[in-house]
């Protein structure tokens, strides 16, 4: 926790992936097509409290989202749902605060919440590949 306000001092984003140093930013896995995968994630996504869904793109898997903070600030964040296979998709994440300065290791909090949250819904369709 210390290590990622440390590094929120400088930057102002984070984003998940496959090649992530820290595991918790990690790609997440189900066992869903694309198109489903994406449906299931906007449909949570609308349900979680203080997050507005701005618009969203079927056709290219993307979803964004705007986040206001308690001190004002606001963030935006991109969820990506690529299909890995036939029957798999992986979610991404990039979430990005406005102005100068960093962040305090909020956007990495966000992605985790979003993460969790996702997780809860999709629990019997998570995969680890």
């Amino acid at each position: 926790m210390l290590k990622r306000t440390l590094i929120g001092l400088l930057r102002s984003f984070e984003q998940s992936g496959d090649r992530a140093k820290d595991p918790l930013l990690k790609s997440h896995y189900y066992k869903l097509s694309r198109d489903k995968a994406f449906e299931e994630v906007l449909s949570t996504l609308k349900k979680m409290q203080g997050y507005k869904v701005l618009h969203d793109v079927p056709s290219v898997g993307e979803i964004v989202l705007e986040k206001r903070t308690v001190t004002g600030r606001t963030m935006d964040i991109t969820v990506s749902v690529i299909g890995t296979g036939p029957v798999t998709s992986a979610v991404d994440i990039y979430s990005a605060s406005r102005g100068s300065l960093g962040d305090l290791g909020a956007n990495y909090r966000v992605i985790q919440d979003i993460f969790r949250t996702l997780d809860k819904k999709l629990a019997s369709y998570k995969t680890t590949s």
